[in-house]
């Protein structure tokens, strides 16, 4: 079955919203909230049979752990402190609990590894003088390369805004997109930003989504094609700049532009987040997020974990003390260099 990313994205939300834990199948008291929370994980998070391949994690072993913790007589913040941990097991950054005082997360796709992004080296590239457009701070570069610096996706885009982008850096020899730190956002805002640098239809892709409580039952791979925009293409050479912190529809769109042609993605490996995120909520009114659709490459390979880039690139330190920054020097010797 042939379908867009957008539809595809309709689809599953639609999905899982029909199948949605009923919150009063369990008493607000300790013991309840993770009951709950244990099954609405069980029967709704996507990534079970990978995590188990990955990392050995078994949800019912889990579930026996974290069980004999639980005591009514706990105060929240002990509730709050077993249930992310019980969460953590699975080493999801879209696996996240929500409470007044708190938001339980994992964060380990990127607080383990080195940042490559320098703030101060930033502005130091960006200058002052740079345009802004919706999420975007873009300028032209001294040696004639267009710099987009993209740090979020939460952000919608417009196609006047991406026009006027592609217009103002045509006479450009190439274009180096900085998405570094990029935590994910909107993914219709990933595709209609790859899609100005293909011109025909594109296989990036799979989705499934979850058809029943069993941890195995999803539905057939579904393809997930990319169509060109009908706005402004480019058609010179494209560097992607990529850290450990790129992540959900960040890292999305990173699979949408190793699909397309004369990119190339530069930097660290991304953190991953290839589970499209569905929420519920708990007996006692604390929200839950997960992973509920996986998401594939073209090549029908989970990206949970990361995508690789075509060059693997860190910041160096004596580039740092001389106001370079490696990733990017990198990056124009590529264009400069038609690729070599």
């Amino acid at each position: 079955m042939k379908t867009s990313i957008y539809l595809l994205t309709v689809l599953c939300s639609l999905c899982m919203i029909t199948s949605c834990v009923d919150e009063d199948e369990f008493a607000d008291t300790p013991r309840g909230n993770f009951e709950a929370l244990w099954k609405i994980l069980d029967e709704h998070y996507c990534f079970f049979d990978y995590k188990k391949e990955m990392h050995g994690v078994d949800w019912n072993d889990v579930y026996a752990r974290y069980s004999v913790q639980m005591d009514d007589r706990m105060s929240e913040a002990q509730v709050f402190e077993v249930l992310c941990n019980m969460l953590a097991e699975l080493r999801d950054g879209h696996v996240n609990i929500y409470a007044s005082f708190d938001q339980g997360r994992y964060w380990k796709w990127h607080e383990d590894y080195p940042s490559n992004v320098s703030d101060t080296l930033l502005r130091k590239y960006l200058g002052t003088d740079y345009k802004i457009a919706s999420g975007m701070k873009y300028r032209k570069l001294d040696d004639n390369i267009g710099y987009i610096r993209y740090s979020s996706f939460s952000n919608g885009v417009g196609d006047g805004n991406l026009d006027d982008v592609m217009f103002a850096l045509a006479t450009c020899n190439g274009l180096i997109i900085d998405i570094r730190g990029n935590g994910g956002g909107m993914l219709t805002t990933a595709e209609k930003m790859a899609a100005r640098f293909t011109d025909k239809e594109l296989l990036v892709g799979y989705m499934q989504h979850k058809t029943g409580p069993g941890h195995n039952e999803l539905s057939k791979m579904e393809e997930q094609k990319l169509k060109p925009s009908s706005g402004i293409r480019w058609h010179k050479p494209v560097v992607v700049l990529t850290n450990r912190e790129v992540y959900s529809a960040a890292n999305e769109f990173v699979k949408y532009m190793k699909c397309c042609p004369l990119v190339t993605v530069v930097g660290d490996k991304t953190g991953g987040g290839a589970g499209l995120p569905f929420s519920s909520q708990l007996p006692n009114g604390w929200s839950v997020r997960f992973s509920a659709c996986p998401m594939y490459d073209k090549n029908k390979q989970c990206t949970e974990f990361g995508i690789e880039p075509d060059y693997k690139v860190d910041l160096d330190d004596d580039d740092f003390r001389q106001g370079k920054d490696t990733i990017i020097e990198f990056a124009r010797k590529l264009i400069n260099n038609n690729g070599k």
